[in-house]
């Protein structure tokens, strides 16, 4: 059989030889369903090469949870968006992906958990430099009014290839951007690449999250202090990402267990794993004692 998805990691393949193993020791009834966790390399969520491998707010989380799930064997597997989303979206695949935003158009193919986690809202990362550029689309508190910007056509902006940033920046470049003023990236490490690239004035702007944009600047010796910042206008403070699993049958059994004990570690350990990774901790600890309160989360 040739194999759809040749391009993971040994570590993951080891795991699953392993967990297949175990799965078939004499005593064992009935061998287990493995679970297949995507993970993409997505500071500072997951984390997958460089001196801080493994150390990301999901990274810490994967532990955590797999052990309270004893009815599966687990498997790691690394991948791209492109190709973390084509499993998915596989029938024949049982998989989850720990770090989705909820879309409509995902919610047709994809199984989501309840909210597990929230981050800063996305919004534009630029060289201070270029200030001059985008000081006519800020508002009074500082906030970037994205859509008059790109409808200017004054400058270049890089997001990231397949990449939700939530409803309202989603919108914004969907109906607002000329063609010619976003560049896509689609490889691995997008926003650290476009940071380089910004750097050599490809393009002016960069939509990420800023936790994010600054775990890769300082991987590159960017100074902080050469960056500003812009949150989006409109756009919420926060969003919430949840756990995405196959629509399948096994997909969901396997979220009842997911949620289940996700309302018990996105509090006692999630929120402290990221919090780890905020320019205001305290702030975001501080919000985080309300970020479940809703009775849908």
């Amino acid at each position: 059989m040739v194999n759809r998805y040749p391009r993971f990691r040994k570590s993951g393949l080891f795991v699953l030889l392993a967990t297949s193993v175990l799965s078939t020791t004499p005593g064992t009834a009935h061998a287990k369903e493995t679970l297949t966790w995507l993970l993409r390399d997505f500071p500072p969520l997951t984390i997958s090469a460089g001196p801080q491998t493994g150390q990301g707010a999901i990274d810490r989380l994967m532990p955590e949870l797999i052990a309270r799930m004893p009815e599966y064997n687990h498997q790691i597997m690394h991948v791209n968006r492109a190709r973390g989303t084509q499993m998915l979206q596989d029938p024949d695949v049982f998989a989850c992906d720990p770090t989705l935003l909820w879309t409509p158009e995902r919610d047709k193919t994809i199984l989501f958990s309840i909210p597990t986690y929230a981050t800063p809202g996305n919004g534009v990362t630029i060289e201070k430099t270029n200030h001059e550029k985008f000081a006519p689309f800020l508002t009074a508190d500082g906030h970037l009014d994205l859509a008059a910007l790109l409808a200017s056509n004054t400058v270049k902006v890089g997001i990231v290839a397949e990449r939700s940033y939530g409803p309202t920046i989603d919108k914004i470049l969907r109906t607002t951007a000329q063609q010619d003023s976003l560049i896509l990236h689609y490889g691995n490490a997008a926003v650290g690449s476009m940071l380089q690239m910004e750097r050599m004035d490809r393009f002016q702007a960069i939509v990420s999250y800023w936790p994010e944009a600054r775990y890769h600047a300082q991987q590159q010796n960017i100074p902080l202090t050469e960056l500003e910042f812009f949150s989006v206008k409109d756009a919420p403070k926060y969003q919430f990402a949840h756990i995405g699993c196959s629509k399948t049958d096994k997909g969901r059994a396997a979220m009842d267990v997911i949620n289940r004990e996700m309302r018990v570690l996105r509090t006692t350990k999630l929120i402290g794993f990221y919090a780890q990774w905020m320019v205001k901790k305290e702030e975001y600890l501080h919000d985080a004692q309300t970020f479940f309160d809703e009775p849908d989360n």
